[in-house]
């Protein structure tokens, strides 16, 4: 059996060759996920996000390190997505901070913690930079991806469960 830092590793190896099946064998059928981008996801959701990123990530590189386990089933390790953001064409480095929870070989819950102001600015460019420390800013932001996701869902006919 392998173990969880093999799991973890297995699981960003495969998302920086956008292979989001290897992705989303890594996953419990119930998987729970949250970031400040999308929110909170669970199950299909999670893995029809992963889908939409690997398919629309056509410049994406994903790098990871610092797999530390928190205890027999917490671990965390950071990773970093450099992409061109598709809406506006700008270049986002984006580091990122991630949260696993591992029962039976399989995550059951991520989140993914980064500064969703940085992001924007570098996304969205002097609209994101001014706002996007915003409240209201960044639920539009929020808004946004849950609503490009249901979309992607819809066109790949994914069962939402919201």
């Amino acid at each position: 059996m392998a173990t969880n830092e093999e799991l973890i590793s297995r699981f960003y190896t495969a998302f920086g060759q956008r292979d989001f099946s290897s992705m989303n064998a890594c996953y419990s059928e119930d998987i729970v996920f949250s970031d400040p981008a999308f929110g909170m996801l669970q199950g299909d959701e999670v893995r029809a996000m992963w889908e939409m990123l690997c398919t629309n990530g056509k410049d994406l590189v994903v790098s990871f390190s610092n797999i530390q386990a928190l205890d027999e089933e917490y671990y965390t390790c950071n990773w970093v997505a450099k992409y061109t953001f598709s809406k506006t064409g700008k270049k986002v480095v984006n580091y990122i901070k991630a949260h696993m929870r591992i029962k039976d070989g399989k995550i059951i819950e991520h989140s993914d913690a980064f500064k969703l102001s940085k992001w924007a600015a570098q996304a969205l460019g002097w609209k994101g930079e001014f706002f996007g420390w915003m409240n209201w800013f960044k639920r539009k932001v929020q808004n946004n991806a849950r609503k490009s996701l249901f979309t992607f869902m819809d066109k790949k006919s994914i069962p939402q469960s919201h």
